[in-house]
């Protein structure tokens, strides 16, 4: 459980369909976006963005070609190209060391006279690739292609582009006997132990990496893709964490800013406390619905599934390999499904099967979750997502200051309390490097018009921070596009209203009213 929880957990939720579970103002969108600005542009607004960068990095050409796959990922198919783009290490020497960023890329297949620029996508986590993600979201998102080039890539730190391993697989699924609720003194020794170990693991593993992998640092690795990829606007479409990393953009390039969508969106106002609460509120919600939507009272339905924790706490139980399903990887395997409410039934089998002694598909689900194979490999999202939140954020709760937010917590849901509430004190415990802000800073005076996506049932991301980041970009920038609906995310899952409201945006340029709401 994390304050961002992973885009990987959506593309599971999905696949559990496949699978199954076993054991405004109006343009007409034209642009002369095919030019190449020479250096960042600067904002009198914010001239910290300002860098001086050295031609090798903006006049760089990309040698898109064929992508390749892996043991892990097969490759895409023919109409996606790769690429790498090299950006500074540190960006405050531009003309030192530089690292390679992954890329991949859909040429619009529109007429060329029609074509608007690239479309840039973030998918969340933090942590989530791009490059493995985008393929996948295309048919989503294929109307777009008429008048963009869908673009995506791997952040800094993020798999292809300098990823980081900070554990092996065995050394992974030994955490699991970790408990993430502890409830004595040795249980509370052993947690934080392990949080230190990880930390130790990254460090050894990211070297000098670990102190350049914020979102400052990505947001800035945007712009000179901007002008890489020849668009003097950035058009952009963030998700979950994306949104964030949006946001951050649009603070520091506000006059680079063209069409930018946040769905599921990160409340910037948070601090690590602030997002554990509203994560635990919003995964709540969700429970709540799906109780509701199977005809069970949800204080009584919540109350149920917590005596079931409970009892796994003290008694994990069998599943259909020598693995035993945990206290923690059952809280993990109930978040998965509720991100998409097309899931739900998946999770009805899962918590009947456990109630009668089977934990085997609480665990599948779980694995689904933490991207763990039918051999034992896992993935490492949740690595990269660690060492990028952990040098974003300063806050730092000891476990004596966690204690007291418990009761908090607790109040907010019996289910995903606890767990919400030790991940603060955890997450970032003795880590290597120091955070770098207690909020993200997303005003943005002078961009154009950013839409906010909300969807009232998100678990992870509540639709509250729809509101607050449509506030904090500014009066005037912010304009918030509301969806009545279950699981994270609003585009492409299901709303005509929604989905044509952000085409008409991207495509035309037609903002919608500010509260405008899709039900």
């Amino acid at each position: 459980m994390t304050r961002f929880v992973r885009w990987t957990a959506l593309a599971a939720a999905a696949a559990l369909l496949v699978g199954g579970c076993s054991g405004g103002s109006s343009d007409d969108g034209k642009s002369d976006e095919g030019t190449n600005a020479a250096t960042p542009s600067s904002s009198a607004s914010d001239t910290e963005a300002a860098v001086a960068l050295p031609s090798s990095l903006t006049s760089q050409k990309l040698d898109w070609a064929g992508c390749k796959g892996t043991a892990d990922s097969p490759a895409p198919s023919s109409e996606w190209q790769c690429a790498t783009l090299k950006v500074p290490l540190d960006w405050a020497k531009p003309e030192g060391t530089t690292i390679g960023l992954a890329l991949i890329r859909a040429k619009s297949r529109g007429d060329k006279s029609e074509r608007i620029g690239s479309l840039l996508f973030n998918f969340g986590g933090p942590g989530g690739s791009g490059v493995s993600m985008m393929p996948l979201y295309g048919a989503t998102v294929s109307t777009l292609r008429e008048r963009y080039d869908l673009v995506s890539w791997d952040p800094r730190g993020v798999s292809a582009s300098e990823g980081v391993r900070c554990r092996s697989d065995k050394e992974i699924q030994s955490a699991e006997s970790v408990d993430a609720t502890p409830d004595t003194a040795a249980e509370e020794a052993a947690y934080f132990e392990d949080a230190a170990t990880f930390g130790k693991g990254c460090e050894k593993a990211a070297g000098t990496l670990l102190a350049h992998v914020s979102t400052t640092d990505t947001a800035r690795d945007m712009d000179l893709m901007r002008q890489v990829l020849g668009d003097t606007k950035m058009h952009y479409f963030g998700i979950s964490y994306g949104t964030e990393l949006g946001g951050v953009y649009a603070h520091l390039f506000p006059k680079n800013v063209g069409r930018l969508i946040l769905d599921a969106v990160v409340d910037p106002s948070a601090d690590t406390v602030g997002h554990a609460e509203n994560q635990t509120r919003g995964f709540q919600r969700a429970l709540d619905d799906y109780l509701k939507s199977t005809g069970q009272d949800p204080e009584q339905g919540t109350r149920k599934i917590a005596d079931l924790l409970k009892e796994l706490d003290a008694n994990p139980l069998p599943t259909g390999s020598d693995r035993k399903l945990t206290q923690t990887l059952a809280v993990t395997g109930i978040v998965l499904p509720l991100y998409s409410k097309a899931s739900w039934p998946t999770l009805t089998s899962a918590l009947e099967a456990a109630e009668q002694g089977d934990g085997s598909e609480l665990l599948t689900l779980a694995d689904g979750y933490n991207e763990r194979d039918t051999e034992g490999h896992y993935g490492t999202t949740t690595h990269s997502q660690r060492v990028i939140s952990c040098l974003d954020d300063k806050q730092r709760p000891t476990a004596e200051e966690t204690k007291k937010l418990l009761p908090t917590f607790e109040k907010l849901s019996p289910v995903f309390g606890a767990f919400l509430g030790w991940d603060t004190a955890g997450w970032c415990h003795d880590w290597p490097v120091a955070g770098q802000w207690d909020t993200p800073e997303v005003s943005a005076p002078g961009a154009p018009p950013v839409l906010v996506v909300g969807n009232t049932g998100d678990p992870a991301t509540p639709y509250e921070g729809a509101r607050k980041m449509a506030d904090e970009l500014g009066e005037g920038v912010g304009v918030v596009l509301t969806w009545k609906g279950e699981g994270h995310g609003a585009y492409g899952s299901g709303s005509d209203c929604v989905d044509s409201t952000v085409n008409a945006y991207l495509l035309k340029g037609t903002v919608p009213k500010d509260g405008k709401v899709c039900s």
